[in-house]
């Protein structure tokens, strides 16, 4: 085999990424296609139309009126900048580190105080709604920021189909624990698997976003495919990803962060630039630029300030 070095590569024989994601459709068809011959199973009953691969784009997007229109953070940025210790504690190596990592099959189980407990597939949960893009801010608790066309539908949509039982308070969200795919959980560098929580009238507020794409496209592994929330008005690491649990529950979960490190980690954690962590929360950079801008209460998110109504911030962190 005749291995080319980069210098060597005409520009005329780099494959178009649209023509790479088809042929990878075309082999998966196949596959497919064989599977169901020895099986006898039809091709129908194996692949969904909405089996989607990292980098395709979404179809049908509506715009969403809960979007800023402030300036898109660049894409390198936000696919090559991220926190996901599941891969490593460094930000520049998930990129690389998950570009293998499968999100086929998939299944999320819904449990605890629920009418309806099921396992979903994953491509069962992206035809609950229509997909809407929604252009948050982001905020991250090291002080930078970052505003994302996120695509998904909104939270509430995936709650409604559980049928929460009266005595369900909050709701727990537990994401993938694979040390086979996912170096970072060899390392106890934070209590695995990753969990996160929400009180129940957080989860079903219309802002709380069950997001599967972003930039029209769905979401890259390191970004948190194949389905991750994006909660706006709290600092990023609330915003679970890779979900495949999601439980409902009569008291506050144990939430990851706030088990390694309750002082800095609040249940709640409400972007608030009144509260001092382990550096001040007043300013933030967005990625990519230089200059440091005030941190606003709940993100700029003034339409959830009703659900903390009478409650100490600082204390409720």
């Amino acid at each position: 085999m005749l291995i080319k070095k980069a210098d060597d590569i005409r520009s005329s024989e780099i494959t178009p990424k649209d023509l790479y994601l088809n042929r990878r459709k075309f082999l998966a068809g196949a596959a497919v296609a064989g599977a169901a011959a020895v099986t006898g199973i039809g091709v129908k009953e194996l692949l969904t139309p909405s089996s989607l691969y990292a980098g395709e784009k979404i179809q049908g997007l509506q715009k969403s009126s809960f979007s800023t229109d402030e300036k898109y953070t660049p894409y390198q940025y936000v696919t090559h900048y991220n926190n996901y210790y599941e891969f490593s504690t460094e930000k520049e190596e998930p990129a690389d580190m998950a570009k293998n990592f499968r999100t086929r099959p998939w299944t999320v189980t819904i449990d605890g105080a629920v009418k309806k407990k099921q396992k979903l597939d994953i491509d069962q949960i992206l035809k609950f709604a229509a997909p809407e893009e929604r252009v948050y801010r982001h905020r991250c608790v090291e002080g930078w920021s970052i505003v994302v066309p996120w695509i998904g539908f909104s939270l509430n949509e995936l709650i409604k189909r559980a049928e929460p039982l009266g005595k369900a308070k909050f709701v727990e969200f537990t994401t993938i624990y694979d040390v086979s795919q996912m170096p970072g959980q060899r390392r106890q560098v934070l209590q695995w698997p990753y969990v996160e929580g929400l009180r129940m009238d957080e989860a079903m507020h219309p802002l709380a976003l069950l997001c599967f794409g972003m930039y029209g496209e769905v979401l890259p592994n390191q970004n948190g495919a194949p389905l991750r929330l994006v909660i706006p008005w709290k600092y990023g690491f609330k915003s679970i990803k890779g979900i495949v649990k999601v439980h409902f529950t009569e008291s506050q979960p144990m939430t990851t962060w706030n088990l390694a490190n309750p002082p800095d980690f609040g249940f709640y954690s409400n972007v608030n630039p009144n509260v001092e962590t382990y550096h001040s929360q007043a300013t933030e950079r967005r990625l990519g630029e230089f200059n440091k801008r005030p941190t606003l209460m709940f993100n700029g998110y003034d339409q959830v300030a009703g659900l903390y109504s009478g409650m100490d911030l600082k204390k409720y962190y």
